[in-house]
């Protein structure tokens, strides 16, 4: 390893490293370039020394305080909205949303990594020949498919549409803890992809290759087209309306609706002592995602109260119809990934499942129930979602850990 003090190169990498000699013609020509050309008059430090304080001096008169439309007084609570705000972002206090900070104070109190989970239990199944049925295999691979690029699809709209467009800065604090949630997300799909030893190109392209995979990331990116759209912008009825709707496609179906087939299929698995790791990433991520999808149904109620005259009835018939489409995709990707009984449920127990969170979804948007009965078949789903950390990672976290990839089975 190089430090301060190793200054000198091997005279091979010196000898390798350094350019070929310059030809006498090149040198006698660059040579009459520089006598000739207008000699550059040295700027006077004192000179720079005036033009610094001139710039000083100009500073309160800068055009870009008049843009960002601020003046010497101090923001008020009332002052600030969910979307079209015109006070000044960069001032967090007051709070007008106490429900975001602690979102954003409860989120880095979860705080965990993929590598602190061992995965050694897991390799050991998945290399196996009996480790899994073929059924469980085929879960486990197209959850690992749907994930590992919807939480990137995820974060790019984070990052790219919702942080700018929502003018609340308790609100942004939050978004900014969501995306870093995310990025670990996506990172424990690959850690998990990676200790299993699976191909990577096969899992990470599953959104491109399998039919229930593709349908759900091609409705998400249909119905969240606006957040990444950098020419967009809020401020009128129409436009307003449009944001709506893909906060709607974003938080209530995309991470309130399209995750909760994967999450149970994985989770059951943990719960029958198969695949623990695994199952507990998603257990941790799973309950990051109830806290983003709990803080996105706010801002959308928020937003509704805020501004009445977007939910009009039209409006709210086409909410229920993104809701209704996006329950048949994920009962769909059910049926494709449960062709068959496994771990104590099958596609029709799912189906009734995913009927139940969509009647959830659409109560918490303030719209009403589209399936009358549905129960849930998982209620042990609630008691995971409620999962506190302190249960975990002092009894099973590792110290020293390895990829699958580093692992010698022989």
């Amino acid at each position: 390893m190089l430090n301060w003090d190793d200054y000198n190169v091997s005279e091979t990498s010196a000898a390798s490293a350094a350019p070929a000699p310059a030809q006498p013609e090149v040198v006698a020509a660059a040579l009459d370039t520089m006598e000739t050309a207008a000699p550059v008059e040295p700027v006077a430090a004192s000179d720079m020394a005036k033009a610094a304080a001139d710039a000083v001096a100009n500073i309160d008169t800068a055009p870009g305080l008049e843009e960002l439309e601020m003046g010497a007084a101090r923001i008020s609570v009332d002052e600030k909205a969910m979307i079209n705000c015109r006070a000044d972002l960069n001032q967090l206090v007051p709070f007008k949303y106490d429900w975001a900070w602690q979102k954003y104070l409860d989120g880095c109190a979860n705080h965990w990594m993929p590598q602190e989970i061992n995965m050694t239990a897991d390799v050991a199944t998945w290399k196996s020949d009996d480790g899994l049925t073929e059924d469980e295999r085929r879960i486990v691979m197209r959850s690992l498919g749907y994930f590992s690029t919807a939480d990137s699809l995820v974060a790019n709209n984070l990052v790219l549409g919702i942080y700018r467009l929502i003018t609340n800065p308790e609100c942004r604090q939050y978004l900014l803890r969501q995306a870093f949630e995310e990025a670990i997300h996506t990172h424990a799909y690959q850690y998990c992809i990676e200790s299993l030893g699976m191909d990577e190109g096969e899992v990470f392209n599953m959104y491109r290759e399998i039919p229930s995979v593709a349908k759900k990331a091609s409705w998400s990116l249909g119905k969240t087209e606006t957040l990444s759209d950098p020419n967009f912008t809020t401020g009128t009825t129409e436009n307003d309306q449009q944001l709506l709707r893909n906060l709607i496609g974003f938080y209530a179906v995309t991470e309130g609706i399209f995750f909760y087939c994967g999450f149970t299929q994985i989770l059951s698995m943990g719960r029958r002592n198969k695949m623990t790791g695994v199952a507990e990433q998603f257990q941790y991520i799973l309950r990051d995602e109830s806290m983003h999808l709990n803080f996105g149904i706010d801002v959308i109620n928020q937003i509704k109260l805020e501004n009445p005259h977007l939910w009009t009835e039209t409006f709210q018939q086409e909410v229920i119809q993104m809701i209704l489409e996006g329950t048949a995709l994920e009962i769909e990707y059910a049926r494709d990934t449960m062709p068959r009984g496994v771990l104590g449920m099958n596609a029709s127990m799912m189906e009734e499942y995913l009927q139940f969170i969509a009647n959830r979804r659409l109560t918490q948007l303030g719209l009403t129930e589209q399936f009358p009965g549905a129960q849930n078949p998982f209620p042990w789903m609630s008691e995971i979602m409620d999962l506190r950390k302190e249960k975990n990672f002092f009894e099973t976290r590792v110290i020293e850990y390895q990829t699958g990839g580093a692992l010698s089975w022989d």
